[in-house]
């Protein structure tokens, strides 16, 4: 008895699941709240929603951050019940795909020796009869799978238009695992290292439960550097990496820019942004290294470092770009010096020399083991839309009252398939003159 009860819930689950309308459903859900995702930021902090979704007697008192942090609408896509909607529309296509899909497709390759009705059909043509065979043979000549039985033909072809439907869905299915696998293997790295210096992948903007973090590679900036146009905006700007096992030895060395990233084993390094981190300043023999402070002068990205050169006087450092001039202010605002790196000015009775000015880098570190699966759900999804315009056409032929019967169904393109029966008819009647 309990056996048969489950037997029964089981079919129930899979008759609900393999519904169309259900599925349907979910895709709608599932969009829908992607949509939101998108007009709500994600991933930011608590500050950022207390101040662009505050609380406020009106229709937007739905969306203001209290709501967005309790039902997690700041992490949509990574959230429980969103991952769970994803294995429903999962689970859904699959029971479709071979409850109903593939038994539609082989029922599609039987042949179908059946009865017809003239009142249902608008393809219907009568034909004399000079030579069965001849007919058989038009129908083949035009590419159909026939096959016979007594008086009856039945062909057909285009079989792989009904692939389509088959196409979309494990395309779906397909993307949906890569997407999974992503999520829950892959992982992002944001880190910011001076030029000349050795970094690890550490600092973890997002993460999977189940990625793994490389701990055997390690990095370095060899080089940074900037292009310019000719107005003194920024073209592109460059960043030179190596990597290295912890035996020391190197694994890859690469140039990086803006979307064109180092690939490695998995791992993805992409140029994101850069900074002015200090500058290295020889006084007589002393070299020393400070930091530099970014602020904006006229909405333009400018560095400044504040030297207390005395007691009674301080030295201003401006830096607007690695190639461009550095400029030098004393604590009344006067402009005392105007020069390039490794050149050398007198002050005070001392020299000064600005030696280099060292330049950091914004370095993304990418894995997603889920794109190439994500990638093979496009193509065979590109498939699916090729085949969708293929015809699937059959055709039936009684011999009754001394005339050949002929009738034919297609799923599309009717027009087409008119004009095809009618070559058939003439090839016909051409081959049996």
């Amino acid at each position: 008895m309990k056996y048969l009860q489950y037997k029964t819930l089981k079919w129930k689950i899979i008759k609900q699941l393999s519904n169309l309308n259900f599925s349907i459903g979910l895709l709608l859900t599932i969009s829908t709240i992607s949509i939101l995702g998108t007009v709500i930021e994600q991933d930011k902090n608590i500050d950022f929603y207390q101040f662009n979704y505050p609380i406020k007697p009106d229709i937007s008192y739905v969306i203001n951050w209290k709501n967005i942090l309790y039902f997690g609408l700041n992490h949509i896509y990574t959230n429980w019940w969103f991952i769970l909607l994803i294995a429903l529309f999962f689970c859904s296509l699959i029971t479709c795909t071979f409850s109903q899909q593939m038994p539609s497709l082989r029922n599609a390759r039987h042949w179908k020796f059946i009865p017809y009705n003239k009142n249902k059909n608008s393809n219907i043509d009568y034909l004399p009869i000079k030579s069965f065979i001849n007919i058989i043979y038009s129908l083949s000549q035009h590419n159909y799978y026939v096959f016979q039985r007594n008086n009856k033909i039945y062909g057909y072809k285009g079989l792989i238009g009904r692939l389509a439907p088959i196409f979309v869905h494990i395309s779906i299915i397909i993307t949906l695992t890569g997407n999974m696998l992503g999520l829950f293997t892959g992982f992002i790295s944001q880190e910011i290292i001076p030029k000349g210096e050795t970094f690890h992948i550490q600092n973890f903007i997002k993460s999977g439960k189940y990625s793994y973090l490389p701990y055997n590679i390690i990095g370095k900036i060899d080089n940074f550097s900037i292009e310019y146009n000719p107005n003194s905006s920024i073209k592109q700007f460059y960043s030179s990496i190596s990597l290295k096992n912890n035996k020391n030895e190197n694994l890859i060395q690469q140039k990086i820019y803006v979307n064109s990233p180092l690939k490695f084993h998995g791992l993805t390094f992409y140029q994101t942004s850069w900074n002015l981190e200090g500058l290295k300043i020889q006084i007589d023999n002393k070299l020393i290294q400070q930091k530099l402070q970014e602020i904006k002068i006229n909405k333009i990205r400018t560095w400044i470092y504040n030297f207390n050169f005395t007691n009674h006087n301080s030295l201003f450092f401006l830096v607007n770009g690695l190639n461009n001039k550095i400029l030098i202010y004393n604590s009344s605002g006067q402009l005392l010096q105007s020069i390039q790196t490794n050149e050398t000015f007198n002050i005070h009775g001392h020299q000064i020399t600005i030696k280099e000015i060292i330049p950091s880098t914004g370095i993304q570190i990418k894995t997603d083991p889920g794109i190439p699966i994500v990638y093979l759900g496009f193509f065979i999804l590109i498939i699916s839309i090729i085949t969708s315009y293929l015809s699937y056409n059959q055709i039936w032929i009684n011999i009754e009252n001394n005339k050949i019967h002929l009738k034919g169904t297609t799923n599309r393109g009717q027009l087409t398939f008119e004009e095809e029966l009618t070559q058939i008819q003439k090839y016909y009647i051409k081959v049996t003159i």
